[in-house]
């Protein structure tokens, strides 16, 4: 599918830069003029995404988090998060509901339900001890008409 814009942000994995996240997927993706309720749903899942990156992946270590936006033809949009961290050992246990790796930490261990809830595709890769890939897509609804 073709590429009709993209970004990249590169950001430490500290816990202050998850609104700053959000901040910049919603000033890249007004472009696409989305409805409040699709953007209220990406920011969320890229929320959750960067959280899990800062809390899991680096476990109060140091390390950045890559932001990846693209904004295909058709009004999807490609979103990839990645760290350098810890890594997953078994994605198909982590990806469980109310599983958490900080439960010291008083954590849901939602975040992938979370995310698979609002967004129309999740793709999770990991290695232990080389981070992870989060990788999720959205097709979003017709433009709003408006009077002009």
């Amino acid at each position: 599918m073709k590429t009709i814009n993209a970004v990249k942000f590169v950001f430490p994995g500290i816990s202050e830069n998850e609104r700053t996240a959000r901040a910049v997927i919603s000033a890249f993706l007004v472009q696409l003029d989305p409805t409040v309720e699709e953007l209220a749903d990406i920011r969320t899942a890229v929320s959750e995404a960067v959280t899990n990156a800062i809390v899991h992946g680096y476990r109060k270590g140091k390390g950045d988090v890559e932001l990846y936006l693209k904004l295909l033809e058709n009004r999807e949009i490609y979103l990839r998060i990645k760290d350098h961290g810890c890594g997953i050992a078994d994605i198909e246990q982590a990806m469980e509901p109310l599983f958490t790796t900080a439960p010291e930490e008083e954590r849901a261990g939602l975040g992938f339900a979370v995310m698979e809830s609002f967004m129309d595709k999740l793709q999770v890769k990991s290695k232990p001890g080389q981070g992870v890939t989060v990788t999720m897509r959205k097709k979003l609804g017709n433009p709003i008409c408006r009077e002009k």
